[in-house]
């Protein structure tokens, strides 16, 4: 388990960078070193055959003769610790530091000579240096030796302090992550409790905020599902109770069949099949799988068409109703039957809020590509905290309202999915005491 996590994998990544780049580094590092320091030896060497080949030369202007120049080599071979050969020019061995091959004729596996002593134009003298193949320095590799420990003892130390380094600064940034780990693991064992401390304002910051937003949204959605079965509950509770009473008392005899428990009967199971289509439709316009049958229509005429069908409620709540329509309004790509529903449902909200002797008013506004509704009343407005989720299915403000006095809470919720479902949008502004305003857009018809 521990080799396939994400800690050890990313250990192993950033030590396998470190390894490689380290030793990279050394074994240049060790060939460059190496190769100067051949280099400066070289260039040493040849300053020092020139030298050679002046002092020997020197030898011979003074003597006109090579006599007495054997002792000379054998001092020089012993002062730079090189072999040293000196041949006439006929190729014969005159002087040998080692006095080994004095009167011997130049082998043709000889390295190449190191200088000249000339006289008068002719050579008379050729100088070699190691000519039977360079000896092993011991000092030259003890150096090198020396040179290349120290550079891979650095490499390593330096690699083993990354490598620290390295673990250290993991659990620090991977800390973090195994900490969202371990809080996921007990949200999806379903502890919606929990939360993570934000430590700082990078990626793995950002990943705790998003944690904790989506546990919030979680909880709140938890929240919310409970109550929209609590909701749904109570919903169907109440006309279930009274249709099964009313049957068993017929069923019983103890009430006549008669046409005011029919019509109460029909209006509970009207009812029940109202709350039942409104879930069905907004889980279709959530999944969107909502069937829309677009056509450019006259946007005064939707609102015009769902103002008369508000007016009974209005009146018979005293709230005057009004509109504003500017005369260029232009045609707007909508299903009718859709959005007549979304100005219906808002209508009936609005005129359900404000009390009698307060006014509705629908306002709208045209745009480049969108029609702008407003739709506002002097109502008891909203508080501030429940704005947020005042779109959501069951949501009611006013905890306290049953469904005869505030509606299944389902209202808004599909309004808020049909306008987006058309590409609009919808928002709402309140004030406590001093009304609500809700705002939705419509895309306007191609020419």
């Amino acid at each position: 388990m521990m080799f396939h996590s994400f800690r050890f994998r990313v250990l192993a990544a950033l030590i396998i960078v470190i390894v490689v780049a380290v030793g990279v580094v050394a074994f240049l590092a060790s060939r460059a070193t190496t190769g100067e320091f051949q280099r400066y030896v070289e260039r040493g060497g040849m300053m020092r055959h020139q030298r050679f080949e002046v002092f020997l030369a020197g030898h011979y202007m003074r003597t006109r003769s090579w006599s007495g120049v054997q002792p000379l080599v054998e001092q020089i071979g012993q002062i730079t610790g090189e072999r040293i050969a000196v041949a006439d020019g006929e190729g014969r061995i005159i002087a040998d530091s080692a006095n080994r091959l004095v009167g011997q004729t130049v082998a043709r596996d000889w390295a190449e000579p190191v200088g000249f002593v000339v006289d008068r134009g002719v050579a008379v003298g050729i100088v070699y240096v190691n000519p039977l193949g360079p000896a092993d320095d011991p000092q030259r590799a003890a150096f090198l030796a020396s040179i290349n420990r120290a550079l891979f003892l650095a490499a390593g130390v330096a690699g083993l302090a990354a490598v620290l380094l390295t673990v250290g600064l993991s659990r620090r940034i991977l800390g973090p992550v195994e900490t969202l780990t371990t809080a996921a693991r007990r949200m999806e064992r379903g502890d919606l409790s929990q939360r993570v401390e934000v430590q700082s304002e990078d990626e793995i910051g950002e990943l705790a905020s998003a944690f904790n937003a989506m546990a919030d949204g979680l909880t709140r959605l938890e929240e919310l599902r409970r109550n929209m079965v609590s909701d749904v509950a109570h919903e169907l509770r109440t006309p279930l109770s009274n249709i099964r009473g009313y049957l068993e008392a017929l069923r019983d005899g103890v009430v006549e069949p008669k046409r005011e428990i029919i019509d109460s009967l029909y209006e509970e199971a009207m009812l029940l099949n109202r709350l039942v289509n409104d879930l069905q439709e907004l889980a279709l316009a959530e999944a969107g799988q909502l069937r829309l049958e677009r056509r450019p229509v006259a946007a005064a005429d939707l609102i015009n068409r769902a103002m008369e069908a508000a007016r009974a409620q209005a009146g018979a709540n005293g709230i005057a109703l009004r509109a504003d329509l500017p005369a260029d309004l232009p045609l707007v790509n909508v299903d009718p039957q859709r959005i007549g529903q979304v100005l219906g449902n808002l209508l009936s909200n609005a005129l359900t809020h404000t009390p009698p002797g307060g006014e509705v008013v629908v306002v709208a506004r045209p745009g480049e590509s969108e029609v702008e509704l407003d739709i506002s009343d002097t109502g008891e407005g909203i508080p501030a905290e429940h704005l947020p989720y005042i779109f959501e299915r069951f949501y009611r403000a006013d905890r306290s309202r049953s469904r005869a006095t505030g509606g299944t809470g389902l209202g808004l919720a599909i309004a808020k999915q049909l306008v987006e479902a058309h590409g609009g949008r919808i928002e709402v502004e309140s004030e406590v005491g001093r009304g609500t305003l809700f705002t939705f857009t419509l895309p306007v018809a191609e020419a």
